[in-house]
C-alpha cells in the first residue's frame, strides 16, 4: 500500500540509506503519535534496504516484554545465521561492557560486506540492558555503514532519559516527526482504495471521524469497503484499531481512555484526574497523547464509535462502577440533572439517596428540550428504583403522556400501576387530575369516570357538570330498562378565536364529544383557524386531533382529510411513530365516511403496521374496527371476521373504541344475516352512550344499525320508533344524519313515499361527501322507481350508483344493484359512454351542467325547476341543448361523468 502524504520523509530516509552505503553511520528517530504511520514508515525503509542489497535486522518493542533482559537484542540477533552475531549474555539490571564491544564490532563486521540497517520499533518498549547495547552501537560504530532506525511514540518516552539524551548528542542522529494526515492527504487515500467518487462523498466524514490518524483512517476505509456501511460496527475494523492505539499506549492511557468514554459530555482533566486519583499533570500527558493520535478532541472522543468501542472494551462491573462515581461526583459539581442522570442510566443504579429525585428532574428538563426517549429512560429508572406509590403513579402517568409519541399501547399499559393504585384507595389527590385527563385522551371513558367519581368525593366542589348516575332523567326512547345518565356538557374544542379549551376535570369525554353548536358550522370554522396555527408536539396531539374530528363531524369528510395528511407529515418529521399512527387511523376514519372504502382499509392497515403490537390495546382494537367496517362494506367477510377473530384487550368495553369495535360487529352481523346479534351490539352503544351523555347520531348514529337490524327482524314498529328519535334529536338537521334518517324511514314506508324520502336523502348526501350511503340510498331510490314503473330514470339511477359503488369497492353492493354486471355498464340506445369529465366541463354551460346533472340523477323537470327556481319550459330548453351538444337524444343517454360536474358544483 502507498505511503501517502509521507514523500517528505521518505526522502530523508533514502539520504540517510545513502549516506550509510557510503561508509557513515546514520541514527534516525521515527517519532509521531500511535497510528500515525511510524512502524509503516520503517517498514517502508527495511523495504527499501533490503532490495538494494543491505542487511535488515528487526526488532519490536512490547510492554510486555519490557522487563525481558535482552529482549530487543535477541530478535535483533535472530536475524542472522548462528554465529554471525556474538552470543548474548547478562544478568537483569546489569551491563556486560565486554559483550558489548563484542556485539558492536561483530555488527561492523557484518557491516563491512553489505550495509546493516537495523529497524527496532516501538524503542520506548525496549529493555534497559537493550537500550546500553544499542548505545554503545552508536558510539563505536561511528564510520561502520550502519543505518540505526528507532521509532518511539511522541508522548511515550522510555523511562531512562540517558539513553534520547545520548543519541541526540551524536552528530550523525536526524529526528522524523510524523504528524496525521491533512484532508488532502485523507481523500488521496479513500481515493486510492475506494475510488474518486467516494474520496467526494466520504473524505470529510472520515478526516472528522479519525483526525487524520493513518490507521485509524485505513480501518475506516477498509471496514467500508467490505461492509458498506456508512458507520463502524461495534467489533469492526475501526473499532479495533481504536484498541489497537489504546493498547500500544499503555495501561496508565487505556484506564485515561475507559474514564474519559464514561464521563463523555463531562469529561475534562480535572474529573478525570478525581476519578482515577491521579495527579493533574499525568492526566494532562495522557490526554495529549490520545488527542495527538486523533482518538480525542479535547478531553471527549472526536467520533462516537471510537468511545462505544472503549465502552465495550471495558469491563461490564467495572463500567457500571465507574458511572455510579461519575453520577456522585457531577452531582457534587452541581452539574445538569440531565448529565447526572445519564450517569445513572448508563450505570442503571438507583441506590443513591439523591437518584429518584434527580431522575425526574431530568426528566422534565429532557422533555422541555424535545429529548422524548432519554426523558422515557429516566422515568422507567426511576420507577424501578424504591420510590414510594405515590411517586411511581406520578411517574407512570408521565410515562403515558409521552410513550403515546411511539406506542400507543404502551401509553395505555403504564396507566395499570396508577389505576390499581386508585383502585386500592392509595392513589394521593394531586395525581388524579392527571391520570383522568390521559384516560380521556386515550378513549377510555368508564376509567376516566371513575377518577372522576374519585375526585368529587375527595372534593364535591370539583364536579363543574355531571351530575351522578341517577340523578338525570329518562329519555322517551323506544330501549326499554336503561338507568339514568348524566347529561354532561359537551364542551367545544377550541374557544372562539382558536385558543384550545382545556380539559376540564369534570367532562373525561370532552376530548371525543361534538359541540354544542356543531350544526350551525362555527365549530368547523373555531377547529380550522385552531388547526392552522397549532404546531405538533405533546401538549397539542390531542387537541389537534380533537380539532380535525370536529371538523370531520360538522363540516365533513373533504376538509378533514387535508389535516390528517399534514399531521401526519408533521409526525413523521418529528419522528413520532405513535402519532403518525393516530393520524394515520384517523385519516381512514375520514376514509371511511367519505365512503372510500379502499382508501379507508389501506390506511387502517397502515396504521397498524405502524404500532410495535398489532393487538392488544384499545388504541389497535379502533382502527380494527375501521378496519372490520371497511371490509364488511366491500364484501370482503372473510377478511372482516379474521380481524373480529382478534383477541379484545381489557378494559375495551368502557372506551370509544369499545363502540367503534361494536359498530363495526354489528355491521358485520347484518351483512351477514345474524340481525339478532347486530341488534344487540346497536343496543349496547346506545345504552354506553346515552349513560355517558353522548347520544349524538352525528357521532355514531346508532339507531341506523339497529333499526336496520328490526327491520329484518321483521319489527317495523320498533324500527319507525328508533328513526323518529334519531329525526328528532339535535343533529338531525345535519345533512348526513338526516340523509341517512330519510333512506330508513323510506323502507317503512308506502311507495310513493319512498320515493320522495329517498330523493331528499339522495339530495342530502350527495351534498356531505359519503359516497357509499350515497350509493345505499341511490340503490333504494333505484329499487322504488323500478316498483313504481319508471324504468327508464331506474335505469339511469342504477347505473349512476353502480358506476359509484365501483369506484369506492363497494363490490357487494354494486352486485346487489345490478346483478351480473362486472364491467362498467352500457349505456342503453346508442348512448355516448366516451365523454370524459373535461370534455362535458368544456362543452356545457354554468346552467346547463347544473341542470344535466340533476336530470342524471333522476329528477323531473318539474323537481328541476322546482330545485333551481326557474321554468319547466327553461328546464327543457337546457336539456334540448345539451342532447345536442353531447350527441343523444334523451336523458338515459346522459353520460355517467355528469356527476363529477356535480362534485365540483358543491366543492
Amino acid at each position: 500500500m502507498t505511503l501517502i502524504d509521507r514523500e517528505a520523509e521518505l526522502a530523508a530516509m533514502d539520504s540517510a540509506l545513502a549516506g550509510t552505503a557510503a561508509g557513515q553511520a546514520r541514527i534516525v528517530l521515527v517519532e509521531g503519535a500511535v497510528g500515525c504511520g511510524k512502524s509503516e514508515l520503517a517498514d517502508a525503509v527495511a523495504d527499501r534496504a533490503e532490495a538494494a542489497g543491505a542487511t535488515v535486522l528487526r526488532a519490536l518493542g512490547s510492554a510486555a516484554e519490557r522487563e525481558l533482559p535482552l529482549g530487543i537484542l535477541r530478535q535483533l540477533t535472530a536475524c542472522t545465521p548462528p554465529g554471525v552475531l556474538p552470543e548474548l549474555t547478562g544478568e537483569p539490571g546489569r551491563a556486560n561492557v565486554g559483550a558489548m564491544q563484542a556485539f558492536s564490532a561483530a555488527a561492523a563486521e557484518l557491516a563491512a560486506m553489505a550495509p546493516v540497517v537495523i529497524v527496532v520499533d516501538d524503542v520506548h518498549h525496549a529493555d534497559d540492558q537493550s537500550c546500553a547495547y544499542l548505545l554503545h552501537l552508536a558510539r563505536s560504530t561511528r564510520w561502520a555503514r550502519i543505518l540505526l532506525v528507532l521509532t518511539e511514540s511522541v508522548h511515550e518516552r522510555g523511562d531512562d532519559p540517558v539513553f534520547g539524551t545520548e543519541l541526540l548528542r551524536r552528530p550523525n542522529f536526524q529526528r522524523i516527526r510524523l504528524e496525521r494526515l491533512n484532508e488532502a492527504a485523507v481523500a488521496r487515500l479513500v481515493a486510492e482504495q475506494l475510488g474518486p467518487d467516494a474520496a467526494g462523498r466520504l473524505a470529510g466524514r472520515f478526516a472528522e471521524a479519525t483526525g487524520g490518524n493513518p490507521l485509524l483512517l485505513r480501518a475506516m476505509v477498509e471496514e467500508h469497503r467490505v461492509t458498506g456501511a456508512q458507520e463502524p460496527e461495534v467489533g469492526g475494523a475501526y473499532a479495533q484499531a481504536v484498541l489497537t492505539c489504546l493498547y500500544r499506549c499503555g495501561q496508565a492511557v487505556r484506564e485515561l481512555a475507559e474514564v474519559l468514554a464514561v464521563l463523555d459530555e463531562l469529561a475534562t482533566p480535572e474529573r478525570a484526574a478525581r476519578l482515577l486519583d491521579l495527579p493533574l499533570a499525568t492526566v494532562n500527558r495522557g490526554v495529549q497523547a490520545l488527542s495527538a493520535a486523533g482518538i480525542l478532541d479535547g478531553a471527549r472522543f472526536r467520533y462516537p464509535a471510537a468511545r462505544a468501542a472503549v465502552l465495550e472494551w471495558t469491563d461490564d462491573a467495572a463500567r457500571s462502577e465507574l458511572h455510579r462515581r461519575a453520577a456522585e461526583l457531577a452531582h457534587r459539581s452541581g452539574v445538569a440533572a440531565s448529565s447526572v442522570a445519564a450517569q445513572l442510566l448508563a450505570a442503571d443504579r438507583t441506590d443513591l439517596p439523591w437518584a429518584v429525585p434527580v431522575l425526574h428532574e431530568a426528566a422534565e428538563q429532557l422533555l422541555a428540550d424535545g429529548a422524548v426517549e432519554r426523558a422515557c429512560a429516566c422515568l422507567e429508572l426511576a420507577d424501578r428504583s424504591g420510590a414510594d406509590d405515590e411517586q411511581r403513579a406520578q411517574f407512570r402517568t408521565m410515562l403515558a403522556a409521552i410513550a403515546a409519541r411511539s406506542d400507543p399501547g404502551a401509553a395505555e399499559r403504564h396507566l395499570t400501576g396508577p389505576l390499581e393504585l386508585l383502585r386500592a384507595g392509595s392513589l394521593a389527590p394531586a395525581r388524579l387530575a392527571a391520570l383522568a385527563r390521559l384516560l380521556a385522551t386515550q378513549g377510555r371513558i368508564d376509567e376516566a369516570a371513575e377518577v372522576l367519581e374519585r375526585i368529587t368525593a375527595q372534593d364535591p366542589a370539583a364536579q363543574d357538570g355531571p351530575p351522578r348516575p341517577g340523578q338525570g332523567g329518562r329519555w322517551a326512547d323506544p330501549l326499554d330498562g336503561l338507568s339514568a345518565f348524566p347529561r354532561w356538557a359537551a364542551a367545544p374544542p377550541v374557544e372562539p378565536g382558536g385558543v384550545p379549551r382545556p380539559v376540564r376535570s369534570g367532562s373525561p369525554t370532552t376530548l371525543w364529544t361534538i359541540p354544542e353548536y356543531a350544526v350551525d358550522g362555527s365549530s368547523g370554522a373555531a377547529a380550522e383557524l385552531f388547526l392552522r396555527g397549532a404546531t405538533l408536539s405533546e401538549a397539542t396531539v390531542a387537541p389537534i386531533g380533537q380539532a380535525v374530528r370536529a371538523l370531520l363531524l360538522t363540516e365533513g369528510p373533504a376538509r378533514a382529510m387535508p389535516w390528517c395528511h399534514l399531521y401526519t407529515e408533521a409526525a413523521i418529521r418529528a419522528g413520532a411513530p405513535g402519532w403518525q399512527a393516530a393520524f394515520t387511523a384517523l385519516g381512514a376514519e375520514v376514509l371511511l365516511r367519505q365512503g372510500d372504502l379502499i382508501g379507508a382499509e389501506s390506511r387502517a392497515a397502515a396504521a397498524m403496521d405502524l404500532l410495535p403490537e398489532r393487538g392488544g390495546s384499545v388504541f389497535a382494537a379502533g382502527v380494527s374496527a375501521t378496519l372490520i367496517r371497511a371490509c364488511t362494506a366491500m364484501g370482503r367477510h372473510d377478511a372482516a371476521a379474521r380481524e373480529l377473530a382478534r383477541p379484545l384487550p381489557e378494559g375495551l368495553a368502557g372506551s370509544f373504541q369499545g363502540l367503534a369495535h361494536l359498530r363495526a360487529r354489528g355491521q358485520y352481523h347484518l351483512a351477514t344475516n345474524r340481525f339478532h346479534a347486530a341488534l344487540g351490539d346497536f343496543l349496547q352503544i346506545g345504552r354506553t352512550m346515552r349513560r355517558w351523555g353522548l347520544d349524538r347520531p352525528l357521532l355514531l348514529p346508532w339507531r341506523i344499525g339497529a333499526a336496520e337490524a328490526l327491520i329484518q327482524l321483521g319489527e317495523a314498529h320498533q324500527a319507525a320508533r328508533f328513526i323518529t328519535d334519531q329525526l328528532g334529536s339535535k343533529d338531525a338537521a345535519h345533512p348526513w344524519v338526516h340523509g341517512i334518517s330519510l333512506r330508513l324511514k323510506a323502507a317503512l314506508s308506502e311507495p310513493k313515499e319512498r320515493q320522495v324520502l329517498l330523493a331528499r336523502a339522495v339530495d342530502e348526501l350527495r351534498t356531505v361527501g359519503d359516497t357509499y350511503e350515497l350509493v345505499l340510498a341511490m340503490a333504494d331510490f333505484g329499487q322504488v322507481l323500478k316498483e313504481t314503473g319508471d324504468g327508464n330514470r331506474a335505469n339511469m339511477v342504477n347505473r349512476r350508483a353502480w358506476h359509484l359503488a365501483d369506484e369506492c369497492g363497494a363490490h357487494a353492493l354494486r352486485e346487489r344493484i345490478l346483478p351480473g354486471h362486472t364491467a362498467t355498464p352500457g349505456v342503453p340506445e346508442g348512448g355516448r359512454t366516451d365523454v370524459g369529465y373535461a370534455e362535458l366541463d368544456a362543452r356545457l354551460s354554468e346552467s346547463e351542467k347544473r341542470v344535466a346533472m340533476l336530470a342524471v340523477h333522476g329528477h323531473t323537470n318539474r323537481e328541476i325547476a322546482m330545485k333551481l327556481y326557474i321554468t319547466i319550459s327553461t328546464v327543457e330548453q337546457h336539456l334540448t341543448r345539451v342532447y345536442r351538444k353531447l350527441n343523444i337524444t334523451r336523458r338515459q343517454q346522459l353520460p355517467v361523468d355528469l356527476h363529477l360536474l356535480g362534485a365540483a358544483e358543491h366543492a
